[in-house]
């Protein structure tokens, strides 16, 4: 989620490499637990490979799927602001290689190293207008146009630097976690994009410029 521009001019994983003390680097394969809701908050981890989801479930046992962080995202930074335990659970969905942070270590390394600072204070400010944006598109937009924002989100369309059309295999149930309609509706849904030309999918999913369109313009002819 970071910008191209930060990432050329600062190269973190290389910086995390230099870091002396409070940080580890582990392997986690697919399906396989990172933390769980209710555990401390006493670290920042930060996406080397792979892919991880962020869900919450509700007293009632529903689950809700919040957040997927790719190759080069931070997660778990609520600690840095008080959070004594973590609000989700984080699962890798393809196997990862995962940097942990204990949080000394970063509130150190962020008082101490002006380029970290800048860098992951832009990732913040970006995370934070996502949640915006994410919060308005679940209280104005279809689910239809939710879970193209949501495709385009994922291929990197609306940030800087060139997009990836190309995006990670995620589940169906995923997507239908994420904007929160069914499984079936999903499924609908991306058959119509893949008809219309906005989508192609035979073992990877590949995202066209055209879906913003139905983003962008109000077309009667793409509603539920």
């Amino acid at each position: 989620m970071a910008t191209s521009r930060t990432r050329k001019s600062f190269n973190v994983k290389v910086f995390l490499t230099t870091v002396e003390g409070g940080t580890s680097v582990s392997n986690y394969r697919k399906k396989r637990r990172i933390f769980a809701q209710g555990d401390v908050a006493d670290s920042v981890l930060y996406v080397q490979e792979g892919q991880v989801k962020l869900s919450i479930i509700s007293e009632r046992g529903k689950e809700a799927v919040v957040a997927l962080h790719n190759k080069g995202d931070f997660f778990g930074e609520g600690c840095l602001s008080g959070q004594p335990l973590r609000l989700a659970t984080a699962t890798a969905t393809t196997d990862c290689v995962i940097t942990r942070l204990d949080k000394a270590t970063v509130v150190r390394v962020l008082h101490d190293e002006p380029k970290f600072s800048e860098m992951f204070l832009t990732y913040i400010l970006a995370r934070n207008a996502r949640v915006e944006g994410d919060l308005v598109d679940q209280l104005f937009n279809s689910s239809e146009k939710r879970l193209a924002r949501l495709l385009l989100l994922m291929a990197n369309f609306g940030k800087e630097g060139r997009p990836e059309p190309v995006i990670a295999k995620v589940s169906q149930e995923t997507l239908a976690e994420m904007v929160g309609t069914t499984r079936s509706r999903v499924s609908f849904f991306m058959n119509k994009f893949r008809k219309l030309g906005f989508i192609e999918y035979n073992g990877e999913l590949k995202i066209h410029n055209s879906l913003l369109n139905m983003v962008l313009h109000d077309n009667p002819g793409l509603r539920r």
